[in-house]
Parts: structure tokens; sequence; C-alpha cells
């Protein structure tokens, strides 16, 4: 039998992987990690073309607002114009230096990188298809382990005219910025990237064929954030779809499936994303897939196959990077053992906080109301909307809504949720007394930071009557 090549081959550089492969070599491991994209993929989507460069055009699109809303604490002169060419380079540059960063420690900790096309051939064999300098070769390798971190990328439906639009791994570069953009979908991608390019100067028109946006959040977070988008001009069309895209001599004309069209610079798809499965050639394995091609795992991450494992978006369970991350990390204490003097990591899939960078910012952990109804029944719901502080003398429009669910039988607060100014950083601390079982009483004693809007959370007494 021939020897093993690597105690760990790592298929995919982005955070998950390159968090197993790292951990793996402290724990004594021998490991290789391929990726297609060599360094400048190291980082895999969120770094390259997701959450890093999708929040720094989002805190560019803000300055738009604070220009316009400094004039009311005072300070005057002419407003700063967007050069979109600086933005790109700019988020080019920190995007390369992360590239770097990841690429260091790879390096500093032992990790054999490859870049290439991995496949698997069997349970422990690899071939790597790719090369430096245009050239390219295919290697084989033999691991005792196999990871898949290959995440999940962008899905553009067919319809006529498809090979017009833009997904969202494409947009960050675009040229020229465009004024007129149509974006279809209405996940949290589609909502970011609506509020980013309103907030940064195009006219934007948002396409959802459902009757809200950002289904699977709570209720009242839907309909407030959509209506707060309105506010802030985009232009949101619920029960709408493409039905196809032209190219014509004054832009692309969409025309949609209520008969009506549009004529926009560019339009964006962000109507879902699959698992990162092509060329993986899974089955020679016999790595069982899902419908959607996510590979099938259990609660230990392991696949069909008992020498493979998967973590992350090419799972399909939850599609966030820090998931990924501790679903990495659990493998590497199962295969290799703990850290010195530490317990195995386990993964806890309640009270998760997530946050979406819309304007205004999303930011929520736990239960949605209808949730915590089905799993708890009785339930006690404290909901508060208000205009900040700040915007009492920016003469912005923009409220704060926030929202508690509470499971009366335990009064432990089982759900969070606010949409406004610096949301997720405010909520990733309550996620923490949320995990440990916080209860409203613990709320109730807790003394708030005067003046913030984070206080609101531990004031709200008196619950809502239920709706009808």
């Amino acid at each position: 039998m021939q020897a093993f090549d690597a105690d760990l081959f790592v298929i995919g550089g982005g955070s998950g992987g390159v968090r197993a492969a790292r951990t793996a070599v402290q724990r004594g491991a021998r490991v290789m990690l391929a990726e297609v994209g060599g360094l400048d993929g190291l980082g895999g989507t969120c770094v390259n073309v997701g959450c890093i460069p999708k929040k720094l055009y989002s805190y560019a699109a803000h300055y738009a607002e604070g220009f316009g809303e400094a004039r009311g604490f005072g300070w005057e002169g002419n407003s700063a114009t967007l050069n979109w060419t600086t933005l790109k380079n700019n988020r080019r540059n920190e995007i390369s230096r992360l590239n770097g960063v990841y690429h260091k420690l790879l390096e500093g900790s032992g990790v054999h990188v490859i870049t290439g096309y991995a496949r698997l051939v069997d349970a422990h064999t690899l071939e790597v298809t790719g090369g430096t300098g245009g050239q390219t070769e295919t290697r084989r390798f033999r691991a005792r382990h196999i990871l898949i971190a290959t995440g999940g990328r962008p899905h553009i439906p067919e319809f006529p005219g498809n090979q017009h639009v833009l997904s969202s791994n494409e947009i960050f570069d675009i040229d020229p910025f465009p004024r007129r953009l149509l974006v279809v979908g209405g996940g949290y991608i589609a909502c970011e990237f609506a509020s980013i390019f309103n907030g940064l100067g195009s006219r934007v028109t948002q396409l959802y064929r459902g009757v809200q946006v950002l289904r699977g959040f709570d209720d009242d977070v839907r309909h407030f954030l959509a209506a707060e988008m309105l506010k802030k001009g985009v232009d949101l069309r619920l029960d709408s779809s493409v039905a196809s895209v032209e190219h014509t001599p004054g832009g692309l004309r969409a025309s949609l499936q209520d008969g009506d069209s549009m004529v926009v610079d560019a339009v964006l798809y962000a109507t879902g994303r699959v698992p990162n499965v092509e060329r993986l050639t899974l089955d020679s394995a016999g790595v069982a897939q899902a419908s959607d091609g996510a590979v099938l795992v259990d609660e230990f991450y392991r696949s069909s196959v008992p020498s493979v494992f998967a973590v992350g978006d090419v799972t399909s369970r939850v599609q966030l990077t820090p998931v990924a991350l501790g679903e990495a990390m659990m493998v590497v204490d199962q295969l290799f053992g703990p850290a010195a003097g530490k317990t195995p990591r386990t993964m806890n899939y309640e009270f998760i906080p997530t946050a979406v960078f819309t304007h205004p910012c999303i930011g929520t952990v736990g239960f949605s109301e209808a949730d915590a109804r089905r799993e708890f029944g009785d339930v006690s719901i404290y909901r508060s909307e208000f205009r900040a502080l700040r915007h009492t003398l920016s003469g912005s429009s923009e409220r704060t809504l926030m929202k508690l669910v509470v499971d009366n039988a335990s009064d432990r607060v089982v759900g969070l949720h606010m949409v406004g100014a610096d949301a997720g950083e405010i909520v990733q601390g309550f996620a923490v007394a949320m995990k440990a079982g916080a209860t409203k009483s613990v709320f109730d004693n807790t003394i708030g930071i005067h003046p913030t809007a984070a206080e609101e959370f531990v004031t709200m007494r008196e619950p809502v009557a239920p709706r009808s």
C-alpha cells in the first residue's frame, strides 16, 4: 500500500479550509491544501468577493449619508463626490493584503499549498490539476483524511438573456459605475447590494418574486427594513420577476413577467447560492450528495465515506464564515485531538448571531416571533421603535426597531432582533448573554449605558399586545 502524502488534505483555501489546515499542523499533522485561485484565492468567498469587500463598500455608501447629515451639526461646505475607481483600487489593495496574510499564516505553520483544481479519485486519493507560470500539470496525492471546504458560488437561473447579468462575484469591479442598477432577489445579499449601490448614488430597482424580502427573518424585521429601504430611495417591487434581458443601444432592457420593462446599466442577480462541487468528482469516491450537490455529513461532519469530511457552505447548513471556522476546528479536534489542556470542541447551531449590512443594518440572534411561538407556545413580545438621538439633529427620518422574544415558561430571552445603526455590533454582545441562558429578569436588572440605542434592550418593561 502506498504511503500517505498527508495526514489531512484540505480542498479549498477559504476561511474554514485555512483554519482547519493551520490547526491540524499545530496538532502535529502533515497537511496539504489545494486552492484553485492559488495565493490570490486564499480567504475564499468571504475575503475576496463576500463579507469583507461588501462591508468596505457599505462603509463607503454610509459616507454619502454622513456628509448630508453633518449639516445638522453645523458642518458647512460642498459635499464630496464618489471616485469609483479609487474605491475599487483601494478595495483590491486591501484584499491583496489579506491574501498575503493568509499565505504567511499557512506558510509559517508548515502547510503545503498547491495551486489547482482537486478532484477525488477514491476515498484516499486526489488529483490536482493546475500550476504556475503558464505550465499545467496533474499530480496525484494520497491522504489519510480529506476535508472538502470549497464553499458555495452564486447561481444564476436559466432565462433568455442571462448572459448579460452579473452575480455578486463580478459586481465589485463593474465598470463604469452603474447609474441605473436592477437587483434581482430578496435575500440578504440582494438587500445588501441594493442598499450599498443606492447609497453610492445608483438609481436602484430591486425585484423580488415573494411577498416580502428576507424570508426566514422575523416578520417585524422584514417589514421594517423594507420600509426603511423604500424611504432611502430603493425602488423595491415585490411579487415581481424578470422574464428576459436584452442588450440595447440605451442599456440593458429587462422585461418583467407582468409585462412591464425597464432599461438599466446593469442587472445583478442575487437569487441564491449553490454548493461549489463542480470538478470534485465526488461520486468517484462514493461521497453522497443532496439534490443541490451539497455534501451530506453527520454530526461530526463526516461524509458517507469515513475518510472524507466537509465543512462550511459546501454542506448547505448554516452559511456563515464563523460557522465554517467552528466546524473546521471541531473536525481537527476529532481527527488529531484537542489543544493541550482543552476538551474537544462541539458545535451548537442555536443562538447563532448574524448581521445583514443593509442601510439600516440588521442584527439578530435566536428565534423569530413565529418560530418561537411554534417552539415554545406561550411567549411574550417586547418591541420598541424610535428615532435615534443622532437623527434629532441630522435631519434623517431613519428609525430604529428593537424586539425581544421571551419564553414565558422559563423567562428566557429566546429571540433578539434589531434594525438600526450598528445593529451587528450591538447584537454580538447580547448573543453571549443569550447563549448563557439570560432571562428577561436579567435583562431588566442590567443597567443600561445612556445615552445609547443599545440601552433600549434592557429598558423594555411592558410586552406588546398579541396580534389578532
